[in-house]
Formats: C-alpha cells, structure tokens, sequence
C-alpha cells in the first residue's frame, strides 16, 4: 500500500510538471534587459556571463543556506535536442523567467521555472561542428552568441536570426568559444585559435548590426606599437598569438574592460621568440569606448609551457591596510595568485595556490620571473603544474562576506620536451609528457594576503564555482554537484547528475530559490525541498 501511495504521489507530481511544462510563458518574460539591469542585477535574473560584470560569481541571494542546503531537491532536468560536442560548458543568462545558453553552433530558451524549452535555434552550414561555446549576451530584444567566427544575434522571443557578422577566419584557424559579454551599447568578442601563430584581438561590435566599432590586437602589429621591444622582430610579434578565449569582466565606474590573454607562439619552442612577449598571458585594462590600453600586468613572462593567463580577471572592492582599495584578482593557469590595483594594474599580492618549481621569485612588478632551467629541453625538464595548469578555464568565485577567493586547483608533473631545436621553430615545437599528480583540491584563499584559507579534496569533473550570500559554495563533487560551508570548506551536499561541465548560477523567481548546473548535454535545476 505505501509503494502504491509513492507511485501516486510521483505520478500525480510529474502530471503537474507536465502541466506547468505545456503552459505559455508568464506575462512579462523575454521582455528583454537594458543595460542599467546588467550593470544593477537584480536577485531574480542571472544577466550576464559571470552574473554580473564582476567576475565574482557571487549571489546575495540566502534562502538556501548552510544550515538548509541538505534539503535540496530536483525541480527539473532539460534535455538538449541537440548534443554538445564537449558537453555543456556555457553558463546560462537567466532574463524574465527565461534561461538562455548556447552549445555546439546551437542556442536555446528554457523557462526557469520548468525547464519546458521555448525555442531553439541552430546555425546553419557549421563547418567544424559549431566548436565549444561558453554561453550568450543578451541586450534589449536580442541575444547574441557566436558559432564558429560569426557574433549572430536572435530574436528573444523566438529565436529567429536578425543577423549574423563573421568576425574571424576558420579559414585562417580562427574560432570564438567565449560568452560574448554587453558593455553598455557594444558586444565584446574574443577570438580562439588552433595555436598556428595567428594574432589574437578582441572586438568591440555594435549591438544593432554587429559592425566593427574598434579592435585591440593583443601584439604589437605594427612599428611603434607599445610591446614590440619584448619581441625579437616585428615579424615575431604579428604572428604572436596571445588568444582572447574568456569572457571579458569590466569595472563601470573606470570604464575599463579587463581581458586576460593566451600563450605566444610557437607553444613550447621559444629560440625565435626570447623576451617577455607582451603582451601575451596578461592581464589587460581597456578603455571600453576606445579599445586604448590603459595598463596591463603579466601573469606569466615569456609563457614556454602553455600556461595561458586567459583565467577570469575578478573585480571586487576590499581593504588592503585598513585602506579602501579598487582591486582586481586572478588565480592564474602557472600556479600563482595574483591582487592588483585596477586602477593602475599595481600588485599588490603575489603568491602561489600551488607548489609549483618554475620561477625563481617576483620581479619588483610582482610577476613571476621564470626559471631558465626549467624551460622545455631536448633531454626534458621537470615541471609542475602540467600544461593543464593549476587552474583552467572553469570561473572561480570571490565572496566579499568571506573576503575569500575559491578556485578548482590542481598540482601535476610533466617532463616537457623540445622537439623542434632549429632557431626558427613553428607551431608548437614541443610537448609534455604526464606524470605524477596529487588529489585536486578545491581553495579558498584569503585576498589581502594570498594565503590559503582552507583546502578540501575535489572530487568529480572539474567545473566553474558560485558562492552566495547563504555562506555556500557550489562546485563540483564525485558524480555531480555538491555545496560547501563558504567559511570552512566543509562539504554539506552532493547531488550525482553526471560531472558539472558549466559553472552553476542560482536566481530567485515567485519566491523559491533555484540552483542550476549543466551536466553533459542536461540542465539540471534544484530548489528546497520544504
């Protein structure tokens, strides 16, 4: 009699989620996003990339607390029509009840209350599969993400093409993985590329058609251009490489886009290319209504290992010597964390979250200075972290109640190789070879100091990170997602959908707060089971 009583009760739930699923979308959603609800999020959206301009990854939102988060339960799973060819990696925009995210040269709209899919849109003529895509912009009535070379914009409510601009060559090796991000009238994009020394930019596009409004090339591309002292020719220097493959964060107040650039080329080879290479694997702040450099900081000097500092530049305000400061910080691919002024890219810390055994210190501008003997040689040299890094592409999160910045980390040996020895190498010109690697450990690390706070084993894939205001963090956990005391590191919860391959979001809609991870080609959602 019980299990009938369960069956009942299951079926008579998932008849009423049907129900709610087959319903019109409530009056007032896709009703689009101005760009003063991006720059001032409000609790029931998700507007952009990172949630906000920031970086942090961070929700005031504490209904699901430390104390509740064990009452966590499913409240729907969305299956795409469409299989991500690497599982889904973009972050939904949440907009007017109404989940938006991209995969695969696809686009799709869910309702966030039920998962029920409202439209879906699929480029037409991809040529390489539509490539890896890390979610979309949303401005007014469009929304905009970019299959392949192509910034494409929508129609929010149906999802019908309004227009498509190629801003990068496939033909060229060229490709665009990044959520594009709105800045007030434009739509930054950032480019990919398959290392084969092409030079990285990033756009500036307007939002009504997708026109070039200005480009800011990563290397010096012509003479006179700041930078190209650090290159050994100008030839070197156009062919530099330097990819702009995250999404940008951004500071209103300053006007400033903060990018984050890739490796230089050749990969690993460096005999044509001695010098400090700028401004690849930086940290860089632009003039949102120019694209002018402002100031930049190089994370990794001269990068020979692939370690890209492409890892989210974090915008915060904090206290630095009882002092108010304008701060920016980055947990970078080589294993060191970074705290800059944003308003001049000043360190003022320069630490490790790893051990690693590749540099020889801290030059007098707090970046890295490498070790000669560690370079990639013919006999092979022993390095940590891997090429994989300390830290990858998955967003971290900053909470300003913890005054903690959490980040997946990773500790791994590779004996890197050159293969390539002539004075002129091309293309990558060398390789690592894997060896011993510890448990990976999710971090907290305290900001005015670098030190770290707490560690606690990672389980499960590696994924991007949310810390709320209800002293949680979310992240990844053995087989799916699990929650986390934002103070201690202790885990609370865990749910096995399948390894998290996104960075989770929460938001809040007719007074529950929602939890939504993607998991392969799922979108999972949770809410308190009260």
């Amino acid at each position: 009699m019980r299990l009938l009583l369960v069956a009942l009760a299951i079926t008579a739930a998932a008849a009423g989620q049907q129900q709610r699923s087959q319903r019109p979308p409530e009056s007032g959603t896709s009703a689009g996003l101005t760009a003063a609800q991006i720059e001032h999020p409000s609790t029931d959206s998700w507007p952009t990339y990172n949630g906000d301009y920031s970086g942090r990854r961070f929700s005031a939102l504490a209904k699901i607390n430390a104390s509740n988060v064990k009452h966590l339960s499913l409240a729907w799973i969305y299956d795409m029509p469409v299989a991500a060819l690497r599982g889904l990696t973009a972050t939904p925009v949440q907009v007017g009840g109404v989940l938006y995210f991209s995969g695969s040269g696809q686009a799709y709209a869910v309702e966030a209350r039920t998962g029920r899919e409202l439209w879906h849109y699929g480029f037409p003529n991809l040529r390489r599969g539509g490539g890896g895509s890390r979610g979309v912009a949303v401005l007014g009535d469009s929304v905009y993400f970019t299959p392949e070379c192509n910034l494409v914009a929508l129609d929010i409510k149906t999802g019908a093409q309004k227009w498509a601009k190629e801003f990068c060559s496939m033909e060229m090796m060229y490709y665009s993985t990044a959520a594009p991000v709105v800045v007030r009238d434009k739509v930054i994009v950032g480019v990919s590329g398959d290392d084969l020394d092409q030079p990285a930019f990033l756009d500036a596009r307007r939002s009504d058609n997708g026109e070039l409004i200005w480009r800011w090339y990563v290397t010096p591309q012509k003479e006179g251009d700041p930078g190209l002292d650090t290159w050994p020719n100008l030839d070197m220097a156009r062919h530099g490489g330097g990819m702009t493959w995250q999404p940008v964060t951004y500071d209103p107040e300053l006007n400033l886009i903060f990018v984050t650039t890739g490796n230089p080329q050749p990969v690993v080879a460096f005999k044509n290319r001695e010098g400090a290479n700028l401004f690849t694997a930086s940290i860089v702040a632009l003039n949102a209504d120019t694209g002018k450099m402002v100031w930049y900081f190089q994370a990794s000097p001269n990068d020979t290992h692939d370690w890209d500092a492409t890892q989210t530049a974090v915008v915060f305000d904090g206290t630095v010597n009882r002092q108010p400061r304008k701060l920016l910080a980055q947990a970078s691919r080589n294993g060191q964390f970074f705290v800059l002024d944003r308003t001049n890219g000043k360190a003022i810390v320069s630490s490790e979250f790893v051990k690693t055994n590749w540099k020889l210190g801290y030059d007098d501008k707090g970046q890295p200075i490498p070790n000669p003997a560690k370079r990639p040689q013919v006999a092979g040299a022993l390095v940590t972290p891997d090429q994989s890094g300390a830290t990858n592409w998955f967003p971290p999160s900053f909470n300003p109640r913890t005054g903690l910045f959490y980040v997946n980390a990773n500790r791994a040996f590779s004996v890197w190789y050159i293969y390539d020895a002539s004075d002129n190498p091309m293309g990558w010109g060398g390789t690592d070879r894997g060896g011993y690697a510890e448990q990976p450990q999710l971090k907290a690390i305290d900001y005015q100091t670098g030190r770290i706070r707490w560690s606690t084993p990672r389980y499960g894939a590696n994924c991007g990170l949310l810390s709320t205001a209800g002293n949680l963090l979310f992240g990844p956990a053995a087989s799916g997602i699990g929650a986390y005391d934002a103070t201690t590191g202790e885990p609370l919860w865990t749910s096995r959908i399948g390894n998290v391959t996104n960075g989770p979001i929460t938001y809040e809609l007719d007074g529950l707060q929602y939890v939504v991870a993607g998991a392969g080609t799922r979108l999972v959602a949770f809410v308190l089971n009260d």
